[in-house]
């Protein structure tokens, strides 16, 4: 009688087992709240304050995520593809002043509802593998709605991409300051921002949001 032979160990090219029904709800509750912790806080909270946002222990996330970056990398080249995605969709607006204000609009609402976002698109120390792709990604789609806008007059020709991420760090600090006040106010300045962008118009752009009295900006001192 023939020997049997032994099975093969199993090669690297094996597809990784599917995640248990468990692990896997364990997975899913990790990512939401890291996209809540970031979006609230911004990237510089612990894996500790993620776990306990989450409901399990740190152990649980590092059995899912080697480190923070590696849960960074996860949340946000999904993140940053939408703001591409939006850009996309500028390009398709027939006014090219419309696509613009359509992107800004859209792209600044996303950053005041999430911190991490902004710091991970606007500070660039995360994220060194897909969210360094991604946003490599987003720079050339930026340039295309801006020069679309410039080449049909309506956007100033001494702007430059590069003024892109300056404008929504100051209006992040804008969200930061008053967002317990007033947390839609960056709207108005925005607004501002854009009639400034513009190589003309027939009169100023009516504000979306009033200004802050005396006492809220009070309330607002650090």
């Amino acid at each position: 009688m023939s020997r049997r032979t032994a099975p093969a160990p199993p090669s690297g090219d094996t597809p990784a087992r599917p995640l248990r029904a468990d692990a896997e709800r364990n997975r899913r509750r990790i990512i939401a709240a890291a996209q809540q912790v970031f979006a609230i806080r911004g990237l510089d909270v612990t894996l500790d304050d993620i776990a306990h946002h989450a409901g399990v222990g740190v152990g649980t996330i590092y059995r899912r995520f080697a480190n923070r970056e590696e849960l960074i990398e996860a949340i946000f080249e999904e993140e940053i593809q939408r703001v591409i995605d939006v850009a996309e969709e500028a390009l398709t607006h027939e006014d090219p002043w419309d696509g613009l204000v359509h992107f800004f609009t859209r792209s600044s609402q996303d950053f005041a509802d999430n911190r991490g976002l902004r710091e991970v698109l606007m500070v660039g120390t995360h994220g060194k593998g897909r969210v360094a792709d991604a946003r490599e990604r987003l720079s050339p789609a930026i340039s295309a709605v801006m020069e679309r806008a410039q080449q049909h007059g309506s956007l100033r020709n001494d702007i430059e991409v590069t003024d892109f991420p300056l404008v929504q760090i100051m209006l992040g600090a804008a969200t930061q300051l008053t967002g317990s006040v007033a947390p839609d106010l960056w709207q108005r300045y925005l607004i501002l921002i854009l009639d400034g962008l513009r190589t003309s118009r027939q009169a100023p752009t009516l504000l979306p949001h009033r200004a802050l009295s005396q006492e809220e900006f009070d309330r607002t001192a650090p």
